[in-house]
């Protein structure tokens, strides 16, 4: 498509394409195709002047090339993206505002007063409608408050008054409505499924697949630990499946032969096969909208007791206006009470604050699956941290291989990558990634993998069982022998390195060395949590004592237990809820999940099991461990806006009313003072929390 150079300076450039303006289809593919290159750090699209700003770190000649190259049929853009795009819903929006604007002004201007006496009655009629349909629910709300003001102002004739209420009225819902969907949308799509590899079944051989060439009727294999990723049918096997992706509820439900499976739900327990039913664009984004719109309960108790007392003041300004009525007999400054009102403002303020921060986390590479978890980090006592994966390296690497039992040692490590390969945890990624750097590549000669959570896997390979896992697991649970004569060597294992052990027939066939360097940032993200108020830090793993210490003692937590369970660390959160204290645990494996689940907000690390990331209240994308810091600072600048807003609202609206008392403030300026105030504390609130700069 060609396109014109229409500004440029240095890493940046406006380009206008060759169309009067582009759908937004049109639009959505061409910001697809950009944002997919690595040598362009953003791009924006404008649908209306089909023009894009680049932000490129490549060299000119480069960023000219890759726009020369665009084709819209040549670009195979997912129908997720489209899915999930808020391009047509911001434009819609800004119309809508735009034209009631113009219309407002067009009116107050150009038409004569029988008529616009005539528009602001018909109106008056829609607002009267809406507050009528309240009286039912026996209590008392704002829309109630609306229409008896608007009603008032029409019956003295004030029809100025009540035309200007209506539109700011309308202008403040639209505003809420929009900033609302808008950041409901940001945050499912940050919570939209990103899974690149499948496990295809093909005559009972499984083969490893591009997600993308799945096709309806394909069959496919999810194992403990891993996302559904298509909707299907289950055709074999059976599972203990979280489906809180998708209902809110953290409680797995068993699915088996001829169930059904959702995308975007975990497998907690078991194994099963599901023919493929629906792929892309199946609506999961869609579901993931109405979850997050659903989760009234996700909110943050600041934001509830908020929005309760803002319900609960709305008596007492009716009260105001009928004692000042009573005792003036002046209709005037009884409406001008009317027209002021606490709620509006603070049910406004209060969830866009929250929403607000929410999409700001997404910006950081952090979703935030609810209010109340802001709050419980900017009200945490302690943090637990998990060891691998998390404090230390999200990718360790495999330092050696050492055969105990005389086989060759990339032969060994090549069975142990296929056993490993099916299941997501760093440190299985690691032994899969050694094999695959040495060219090791097998088929698949194993029978049925059987995944023990924080222990390790079983199979048989050839008739042979073999095992692969942690100490406890390998030596006391299974009991597996140490050949006598290497019994010696088996003692002097270096003790820098975790250790993994691989069993064949009841004996120890090799330790697996694992490299598993502390994260640069681990100490100082340790130190800025303590500076921000964090009363304990505590790390807790599986490892044994001597590694545990080290890695302990370098970052600079307060303390550390080894050598743990997943019912261990659950436990351990338990037991300080119960001392009435407020527990963050971050982590990312399948082994994380039980204590994700009982902590006050569990944080899922990285690119760890899905399992966590789905149980998880927030996950962080990013491997920077200072995340969690910009997490703790973005909940407590929340907090404070929150309270500063509730502050700002009761005071701004009593001094409102008190003029309104006083005869200082007529109907109408009571009326534009609070509607504009509203808005303007609304709008306040999408502003950002952190500092970009800094």
């Amino acid at each position: 498509m060609k396109a014109v150079i229409k500004h440029e300076i240095p890493g940046r450039i406006r380009v206008h394409f060759d169309k009067q303006r582009f759908s937004f289809r049109e639009a959505d593919a061409l910001q697809y195709y950009l944002q997919e290159s690595s040598s362009i750090e953003k791009a924006v699209v404008y649908e209306r002047t089909a023009d894009a700003i680049i932000y490129y770190s490549c060299s000119r000649e480069e960023l000219l090339d890759i726009i020369k190259k665009y084709s819209p049929k040549k670009v195979n853009v997912p129908e997720s993206f489209y899915e999930s795009s808020s391009r047509e819903l911001n434009a819609g929006y800004h119309e809508k505002i735009i034209t009631k604007l113009v219309w407002h002004y067009v009116k107050k201007l150009l038409l004569p007063a029988p008529v616009k006496a005539v528009f602001a009655s018909t109106r008056a009629m829609r607002f009267i409608w809406r507050g009528i349909k309240t009286i039912p629910e026996k209590k008392l709300k704002v829309e109630l408050l609306d229409a008896v003001a608007i009603a008032a102002s029409v019956l003295m004739g004030d029809l100025s008054t009540a035309g200007s209420v209506m539109f700011l009225l309308d202008i403040g819902d639209n505003l809420e409505e929009w900033t609302h969907k808008q950041c409901v949308d940001d945050l499912a799509r940050q919570m939209s499924l990103n899974i690149k590899q499948v496990w295809k079944v093909t005559d009972g051989a499984e083969e490893l697949t591009n997600a993308d060439d799945i096709a309806i009727g394909d069959n496919v294999v999810i194992r403990m630990g891993n996302i559904i990723p298509f909707d299907g049918a289950v055709i074999s096997g059976n599972a203990m499946v979280n489906q809180a992706s998708m209902t809110g509820e953290a409680i797995p439900v068993r699915k088996e032969e001829g169930g059904s499976v959702f995308a975007g739900t975990v497998v907690e327990e078991g194994e099963i096969t599901i023919r493929v039913t629906a792929v892309s664009g199946s609506g999961r984004f869609d579901k993931i909208v109405t979850m997050i719109e659903e989760s009234e309960k996700l909110k943050s108790g600041l934001e509830s007791k908020a929005e309760s007392l803002a319900d609960g003041l709305v008596p007492y300004t009716f009260a105001g206006a009928f004692f000042t009525w009573l005792f003036s007999r002046n209709l005037t400054k009884a409406v001008s009470v009317l027209m002021v009102d606490f709620s509006c403002a603070l049910k406004l303020a209060m969830p866009i604050s929250v929403l607000s921060a929410i999409r700001e986390a997404g910006e950081h590479s952090i979703t935030v699956k609810g209010g109340r978890f802001l709050e419980a980090v900017s009200e945490a006592d302690i943090v637990v941290f998990d060891k691998t994966g998390t404090l230390t390296k999200a990718k360790p690497t495999v330092k050696d291989v050492i055969s105990f039992n005389g086989e060759d040692n990339d032969e060994l490590l090549r069975e142990a990558a296929c056993l490993e390969e099916h299941f997501p945890h760093s440190i299985a990624n690691a032994v899969v990634s050694a094999a695959q750097e040495k060219g090791l590549y097998h088929d698949e000669v194993h029978t049925k993998v059987d995944y023990i959570v924080a222990h390790g896997i079983s199979s048989t390979i050839e008739g042979v069982r073999t095992l692969i896992g942690s100490y406890h697991f390998i030596f006391e649970d299974e009991g597996i022998s140490i050949p006598e004569k290497e019994r010696k060597r088996f003692e002097s294992l270096p003790d820098e390195y975790s250790h993994l052990y691989y069993a064949k027939n009841g004996c120890l066939a090799a330790v697996i060395l694992i490299e598993d360097p502390i994260k640069e940032d681990a100490k100082m993200a340790i130190d800025r949590l303590h500076e921000a108020g964090l009363k304990r830090i505590v790390m807790m793993t599986g490892d044994n004592k001597m590694t545990a210490a080290k890695i302990a003692g370098e970052v600079g937590v307060d303390e550390y237990h080894a050598g743990v369970l997943p019912e261990d660390k659950a436990r351990f959160v338990e037991e300080r809820k119960k001392l009435g204290e407020k527990v963050i645990m971050i982590g990312d494996g399948i082994n994380d999940s039980p204590a994700l689940s009982a902590s006050n907000a569990g944080i899922a690390i990285s690119d760890g099991a899905e399992i966590a990331r789905q149980i998880a209240d927030i996950t962080i994308a990013s491997d920077d461990l200072l995340s969690i810091v910009t997490l703790k600072e973005l909940s407590d600048k929340l907090m404070s806006r929150i309270r500063f807003n509730y502050r700002t609202i009761v005071g701004f609206n009593t001094g409102l009313i008190a003029l309104g008392l006083m005869g200082v403030l007529p109907p109408s300026m009571s009326a534009l003072f609070h509607n504009t105030s509203t808005i303007l504390i609304g709008l306040n609130s999408t502003r950002k929390l952190l500092d970009t700069k800094k």
